[in-house]
């Protein structure tokens, strides 16, 4: 009698997660997923940011079923993909899938080296992702501030998160001296208030991941070139990508740069 309320239990869920999965108004997933906040807000949590590789499947599966936030994972949690859900709709995770795979799959170090000196500060930085800005008119913040106010302009190295290619390079008035690198896979990863830069960078210039780019500032907020100290010194990391219907989309950096965090290059500095 066990055995077969046992199996007549088992069957009942596989059914009831069936439905759930193929009902196509139970999980978010359409056309414009991949533009949606919940997409954009990159919600990886602890446990998927410890992960030493990510599987696109599993992350992408795991992003719908948990409504695109996965923070309340558990350590021991087991990743999986399910494909119920890939089979319900295999257009909509394709464009999903793809999403993911152009934010992740180029991404090899975090921007800022660790130091080899045990006395050197190390950078701080949150999750900011929307707060408001007002330089410029009212705006919402699209990136990531890599913190280093422990130490002068021009002390802390900034390095490539991936290969690619420069796309865009000098003076802007809201970032200062900035960089654009736009990776194999079309993520174009945006680095702000440089200090200065490791060399004469030129548009087309190709980079690869772990390379010097510059080091960490605060120039910006002004329409004169050079123009420091309105603001303390950090990294501004923005990462954006090109959509259906946007030709610069921004994802929230934060959780992504926590995935990096474990693979830092080691400066003397």
């Amino acid at each position: 009698m066990l055995v077969l309320l046992l199996i007549l239990l088992a069957a009942f869920q596989v059914t009831v997660t069936d439905y759930l999965i193929t009902n196509p108004d139970f999980y978010q997933l359409d056309a414009y997923t991949w533009e949606s906040d919940g997409f954009r807000a990159m919600e990886l949590g602890e446990r998927i940011a410890s992960e030493q590789d990510l599987d696109m499947d599993v992350l992408t599966s795991l992003m719908i079923q948990e409504e695109y936030d996965l923070r309340d994972l558990k350590p021991d949690e087991p990743l999986k993909a399910n494909p119920l859900i890939k089979k319900r709709r295999p257009v909509d995770y394709n464009k999903l899938l793809h999403g993911y795979e152009a934010v992740f799959k180029d991404l090899r170090y975090f921007p800022i080296p660790d130091s080899s000196r045990p006395d050197t500060p190390d950078v701080a930085y949150e999750d900011g992702w929307q707060d408001k800005r007002t330089y410029g008119g009212d705006r919402r913040h699209e990136g990531c501030d890599i913190m280093g106010t422990r130490r002068q302009r021009g002390y802390y190295p900034v390095v490539s998160i991936s290969d690619g290619a420069v796309e865009n390079v000098g003076w802007l008035e809201q970032g200062g001296w900035r960089i654009g690198i736009r990776t194999p896979s079309g993520l174009y990863i945006y680095y702000a208030h440089l200090y200065g830069y490791s060399r004469t960078w030129e548009k087309g210039d190709q980079v690869r991941a772990g390379e010097l780019l510059g080091f960490m500032g605060d120039t910006g907020y002004s329409a004169v070139e050079g123009t420091v100290g309105n603001f303390d010194v950090h990294l501004h990391v923005g990462l954006y990508l090109r959509t259906d219907h946007y030709e610069e989309l921004s994802v929230n950096p934060y959780w992504v740069l926590k995935y990096l965090e474990k693979r830092r290059l080691v400066y003397d500095y």
